[in-house]
């Protein structure tokens, strides 16, 4: 898998390929179709496969002060790319010039000049360009100009709705990460730095891993049973206070997983986190032996659920 600047020419092993188009934040079922499609059409072809995304997402760039939103990283929706059998993935640096790039622009300057597309493939509502002024009928149009195929694919539904980004944030906001994890195909996942904390956790008998939460959405604030991926590939179990420790003073919005059965040294280790259930919400407590009694009874049940 490449990481390709989508505003620099491709190099030519992967020029006419067929490029899935989209934002792919979440990567969830119908980000996956629109892929699939692509990968398909580039084997039956004998092309390279591309996934283009965008980086920043646009709405952080028109809306800047939207709180956190964003369900995957870069690094996170590379990995998922190439498991989908993607060659490459092409990040469209979204600033001042390609906001202000028209239609046509975008089209001629970034698909035609620098990717040398051989085909696209994009969701049917997909719109580019200058106050949007690019639709399907305009890069259709713009494919029988200059050469290359434009495929579409409809919306996904599950349970009567279209699968969205934002039915997955909906999802997350309510503390629901079980229906968060049928939209996405596998659970939302945090991934982040181990950081120096204050480590009150190892006093009563609960460490901790400390990860800023960065970029990523706010799920409902509480308890989580979790798996975790580390650096070198181990999968460990626990559960997880995400949120900002109403306990303790002053306040500091973390996610905290305490993994069952492990002892050893993650400070600075890249790590992913995964939310599969919600326990309760966060509490305040009245000294920490009630803090103690809670978490105890957290992990029972978080045990118990990934157990299941």
């Amino acid at each position: 898998m490449e990481r390709l600047d989508g505003g620099s020419a491709v190099p030519a092993h992967l020029a006419g390929g067929i490029v899935a188009l989209g934002n792919f934040d979440g990567f969830h079922l119908g980000h996956q179709a629109v892929v699939r499609r692509a990968v398909a059409r580039a084997r039956r072809e004998g092309r390279p496969a591309l996934v283009a995304t965008f980086d920043p997402h646009p709405v952080r760039y028109f809306r800047p002060d939207t709180p956190p939103f964003r369900l995957t990283t870069l690094d996170q929706r590379e990995r998922l790319f190439a498991e989908a059998g993607a060659d490459a993935m092409v990040v469209f640096a979204f600033d001042d010039a390609f906001a202000h790039l028209t239609a046509e622009a975008f089209v001629a300057e970034r698909l035609v000049a620098a990717l040398r597309v051989g085909g696209v493939v994009t969701g049917e509502d997909f719109t580019y360009g200058l106050k949007k002024g690019g639709s399907i009928a305009t890069l259709r149009a713009a494919g029988e100009r200059d050469g290359f195929s434009v495929d579409t694919v409809g919306a996904v539904m599950l349970d009567g709705a279209p699968v969205s980004s934002t039915r997955i944030r909906e999802a997350l906001r309510d503390g629901d990460p079980r229906t968060a994890s049928r939209l996405l195909t596998r659970p939302f996942a945090i991934q982040g730095r181990v950081q120096h904390g204050d480590k009150l956790g190892r006093t009563i008998g609960y460490p901790t891993a400390n990860v800023d939460m960065g970029n990523y959405l706010r799920p409902a604030y509480g308890i989580y049973a979790v798996r975790a991926r580390l650096a070198d590939g181990r999968q460990l179990t626990g559960a997880a206070n995400l949120g900002i420790r109403p306990t303790f003073d002053p306040p500091k919005e973390l996610l905290e997983p305490h993994f069952f059965d492990f002892s050893g040294d993650l400070y600075d280790q890249l790590i992913e986190v995964s939310l599969i259930d919600y326990l309760r919400a966060e509490a305040k407590f009245d000294g920490l032996d009630a803090l103690v009694e809670q978490m105890d009874r957290d992990c029972a049940r978080a045990r118990e659920l990934l157990a299941e």
